[in-house]
């Protein structure tokens, strides 16, 4: 292997790799994780490892001290092929991963981010350090969300594909009508003075949760009456949040219910949005399916057999699709390929598609990297659809796969 032959990894592959490591578990402290941030000297990461390798000697327990050293040095070789840093950084995860006592399995993952890698960090432990490389990824569109009445109000964030409600909150402010024989006026005094207690109540709790999120884009506010307009222009928030406020619509609701209008009462603020987006695609999906004009197609097998006819437009695939990919090559013709099944049927036979015979080398690969190298061939557009949002849920209930076509074809 050569430097040029180390390629950056995308964001789908970086997180299928993160959760794939999470489940991992060292048997002892036998996991080493290595982050070279982005221009940092790749010969001082060599020296540190090599270092690192001497102090290994001194664990006491000889399984730990040869798996440890083992790890390293499978680490320190990889380094070999690096003249310098990629432009990116670099993260290298390796370790026994082994479930069983005893036994030694040594694997390496090297990745070359997207993004810049921010931190130097080494680790020995019984996890791989995940968390830096995960934050690299966090969804970097949020919008905070307030939905108010004068019963109720709740307080959330539309997360990227996500609607998430953080807190909801009832009011004392009783109905217009006084009782037990208070006079009107001394009635009306109470009530607004529970309405302002209400309304602070609100802005100190939204303050305190807006004010962690470091991605906070914009401030959408909705509610049914005028008190949505009152809470937006008095000073319930502090001057930043209030700068940030974009968008204030008229809504059925207020509470949870509410949250879920504004988002889509807001949509020429958020067209942009992945929310959105995802919604958009997934409407127009099912909405060409209900008219019956035969330019949708769905199910694993009716959607690839059309991809590979090239009449698929725009391919949709849920993110936890339960599909896998089975790369394989025939021992006894040298065919090579590739095919997509059920996860659940991944250990069954499979036949060599060039002269039927069984007996194969198999591996198991990403789904999702193999359908979209494969609709990259036909200039397909692929959606990744989410299980966060309504829609997405609905999509992956219904078949998980499935495509918008150019033409009619024959199924």
């Amino acid at each position: 292997m050569s430097q040029e032959s180390i390629k950056v990894m995308n964001e789908d592959e970086v997180k299928e790799l993160i959760d794939r490591l999470k489940e991992i578990r060292g048997r002892h402290t036998e996991l080493v994780t290595v982050y070279v941030p982005a221009g940092h000297n790749i010969n001082e990461v060599k020296n540190m490892i090599a270092k690192e390798i001497s102090t290994a000697e001194n664990i006491k327990s000889k399984t730990t001290r040869n798996n440890v050293i083992d790890a390293l040095s499978k680490i320190l070789n990889a380094l070999k092929y690096y003249r310098e840093t990629p432009e990116t950084g670099l993260v290298i995860f390796c370790g026994n991963v082994s479930p069983r006592e005893g036994e030694s399995d040594i694997k390496i993952w090297e990745v070359i981010p997207p993004r810049a890698v921010p931190i130097k960090l080494y680790r020995c432990d019984q996890v791989f350090v995940t968390q830096p490389l995960e934050e690299m990824f966090e969804t970097k569109e949020v919008y905070g969300i307030i939905a108010i009445d004068r019963q109720e109000a709740a307080i959330g964030f539309l997360r990227g594909k996500s609607i998430e409600i953080v807190k909801k909150i009832e009011s004392m402010v009783p109905g217009k009508t006084a009782k037990g024989g208070q006079s009107a006026a001394r009635f009306m005094r109470v009530r607004e003075g529970l309405l302002l207690a209400f309304e602070k109540e609100v802005g100190e709790v939204a303050t305190e949760i807006f004010k962690n999120e470091k991605n906070l884009k914009g401030i959408l506010i909705g509610g049914p009456g005028p008190l949505k307009y009152e809470f937006a222009e008095g000073d319930y928030l502090p001057h930043d949040l209030k700068q940030k406020i974009i968008k204030i619509v008229d809504t059925g609701y207020a509470g949870e219910e509410g949250i879920k209008e504004v988002v889509a009462r807001a949509e020429d603020v958020l067209k942009e949005s992945a929310y959105l987006q995802e919604k958009n695609i997934v409407d127009k999906f099912f909405s060409m399916l209900k008219k019956d004009d035969e330019l949708v197609v769905y199910g694993l097998r009716q959607t690839l057999d059309a991809l590979k006819m090239g009449a698929v437009d725009t391919l949709l695939v849920s993110e936890n699709a339960p599909f896998t990919a089975i790369k394989y090559k025939c021992k006894s013709c040298g065919y090579e390929g590739t095919v997509a099944r059920l996860k659940k049927d991944a250990s069954l036979p499979l036949k060599c598609e060039q002269c039927g015979s069984e007996d194969v080398e198999k591996e198991e690969i990403s789904f999702k990297k193999y359908i979209k190298d494969e609709a990259q061939l036909y200039g397909t557009e692929v959606h990744i659809i989410s299980d966060e949002s309504p829609e997405g849920k609905q999509f992956s209930m219904f078949s998980g796969i499935g495509g918008i076509l150019r033409y009619k074809i024959k199924q």
